[in-house]
């Protein structure tokens, strides 16, 4: 049996409405991501939302409109993926690691509080393979220190802390759809916010820095002129993703069900094997969003590579969330970081293994990498 890590499914009505766009003349960013943006805004409780081209452009996009810059600090999680980081960098800031909690895999309120300085000026929360983190104690360190928080929750659509659904916590969140998410455009992300004008700065600096988008300038009555307020990018989304989004919201509670049916299955077929550690259950307050299912091989004999290899041979593709970044080439040589610096997120980095886990994944084949893991290990 050969089973991929994961395997996207589309259903026949969101190849339906895509192609609906595709009749229609605008396949740009227009009225489907306009309508998407109003729903997904209601969907997490948020009172803006917009839409992007990635969840990467998102956070970036929200340090430039925060005026987050050269000289500034943001405090993250070193278990992340890359562009988490990556976006600090690139607005000129300094990204700062922190340690993560051994037990959640998410950044440490701990840890953060310590590293706080006069040049922090933001702390990017990660919520790792859909687990949300500890929203109250990060709130409350940024509003000691007047500090901006901006969630990335590329796992995290679905999960909820206390309540409150991510998206309606921090004061940006971006959300990725990237194909193996749990709500796909293929490529895309949103982000969410309660600032309207903070939502204005960020759609013109989506496209341009034009004040008016193309939708709205082509299908006006009369003549409208753009102008360039602020030197922007090209990060916008289009109607062809937005409609396959939006199919794909409607039905997102079917989707989430299929995959905590899943998550669960897995808990109770590997609960007794000795050498690995399982993902958390649900907590009161806790609501998982089910993106990953993540286990941490801590066997006395085998490695998690070896693993790996070995259910490679088996037909079993899985993946590693994630390669800690301070050890990684550009991080470590120019900040300095070394072995040693976050104990907890390097013991998790090196035995984290992400096993297939989709929606369209049957019972037979759950059932498959089950047996094949136990093989392994027993």
């Amino acid at each position: 049996m050969q089973i991929p890590f994961y395997r996207v499914k589309l259903e026949e009505e969101d190849i339906q409405k895509v192609e609906e766009v595709l009749r229609s003349g605008w396949i740009g960013q227009g009225p489907q991501v306009e309508q998407f943006e109003k729903e997904f805004a209601e969907y997490v409780g948020a009172s803006e939302a917009v839409a992007l081209s990635s969840c990467t452009a998102g956070l970036f996009l929200a340090l430039r409109a925060l005026g987050i810059g050269p000289g500034d600090e943001v405090i993250t999680s070193p278990l992340t993926f890359a562009a988490t980081a990556n976006v600090i960098e690139n607005t000129g800031a300094k990204p700062v690691f922190v340690d993560v909690d051994p037990v959640t895999c998410n950044i440490d309120p701990v840890s953060v509080k310590a590293a706080v300085t006069p040049r922090t000026k933001a702390i990017i929360p990660v919520h790792l393979y859909g687990r949300p983190c500890e929203m109250d104690r990060i709130m409350e360190i940024a509003s000691k220190h007047n500090l901006m928080v901006i969630e990335d929750a590329a796992h995290a659509l679905g999960a909820a802390y206390k309540g409150k659904p991510i998206g309606s916590i921090g004061h940006v969140t971006s959300f990725s759809f990237y194909a193996t998410k749990n709500l796909t455009t293929a490529e895309g992300g949103m982000l969410t916010t309660d600032d309207p004008d903070l939502a204005n700065k960020i759609r013109i600096l989506r496209l341009h820095g034009i004040s008016r988008d193309a939708w709205k300038r082509y299908t006006h009555s009369s003549p409208v002129h753009y102008q360039v307020v602020m030197p922007g990018f090209k990060f916008n989304m289009t109607d062809i993703q937005a409609a396959l989004g939006r199919n794909q919201l409607k039905r997102f509670h079917e989707i989430q069900t299929r995959r905590r049916r899943l998550w669960n299955m897995y808990r109770e077929r590997l609960k007794n094997i000795n050498g690995i550690r399982l993902p958390l259950e649900e907590e009161k307050g806790i609501v998982h969003a089910y993106h990953l299912f993540a286990v941490l091989i801590e066997h006395e004999r085998i490695t998690r590579d070896e693993i790996m290899n070995q259910l490679a041979e088996m037909g079993v593709s899985t993946s590693v969330h994630f390669h800690a970044l301070h050890l990684q080439p550009y991080y470590r040589e120019k900040y300095g970081y070394k072995p040693g610096d976050f104990p907890h997120a390097e013991h998790i980095s090196t035995r984290t293994l992400s096993l297939p886990f989709f929606p369209s994944m049957s019972e037979d084949e759950l059932e498959y990498v089950c047996e094949c893991l136990k093989k392994i290990l027993t």
